[in-house]
């Protein structure tokens, strides 16, 4: 039986599939903004005049980029509870997504402000813009389309990851294809539709990254 496809599963548990679905497609997008903002927060404190602020944005990334997703997720799911703050796995699983992926983000973002030229920065404190008005408006829009094909290619590796919400009874894809899979007894098929879900989902965002290369390329010719 272990070894058997039968692709009725599909429609046998189609509620629980589109359940699992709609949660993943949910927290990744809820991570995806998330993590892009706090990397671009953390992004800008490490080229921060105020060393402080170096400190903390450098901390924060070797932190998080070294330690597994799941000690992250573990922390909201299981530590703050400990100190009267209970989350459930969806926001446990989402926040640890969000908190982990910011710190690639962050470095990528931050080579992005570092290879625009520093003139462009000091002609636009010449004109009397502060550092922040800067960033905002001068330095961060030219990084970000610097290093966007980068960040997309963590978006989809958030999708992908996503899957530690199953660990933490998130509702997501993996979790319910545990419990299918825990009443059918066929892996090979449950699994196999799952990993055809993933691909509806990360399929359009991988070729969204080549798309924008080329023309990242082509406007640079």
């Amino acid at each position: 039986m272990e070894g058997k496809f039968d692709i009725h599963i599909l429609f046998d548990h189609w509620d629980r599939f589109s359940a699992g679905f709609l949660h993943t497609i949910g927290s990744s997008a809820l991570a995806l903004v998330g993590s892009f903002i706090l990397g671009t927060i953390i992004a800008v404190m490490r080229i921060a005049p105020l060393k402080p602020l170096n400190w903390i944005g450098t901390a924060y990334v070797e932190f998080i980029r070294n330690i597994p997703l799941l000690l992250v997720v573990f922390v909201f799911f299981l530590g703050l509870p400990t100190l009267g703050v209970p989350l459930d796995g969806f926001t446990s699983g989402t926040l640890g997504l969000m908190v982990y992926t910011a710190s690639f983000i962050a470095e990528a973002i931050r080579a992005g402000i570092q290879s625009v030229p520093s003139g462009q920065s000091e002609a636009a404190r010449a004109t009397g813009l502060s550092y922040m008005q800067t960033m905002v408006h001068i330095i961060l829009p030219q990084a970000i389309k610097i290093v966007l094909p980068s960040i997309s290619n963590q978006f989809i590796n958030l999708v992908k990851n996503s899957s530690i919400l199953a660990v933490v009874s998130g509702f997501d894809l993996m979790y319910y294809a545990d419990l299918i899979n825990a009443d059918t007894f066929l892996p090979l098929t449950v699994y196999t539709i799952v990993a055809l879900f993933y691909l509806i989902l990360t399929l359009p965002l991988s070729m969204a990254v080549h798309y924008m290369e080329r023309r990242f390329r082509a406007a640079d010719r």
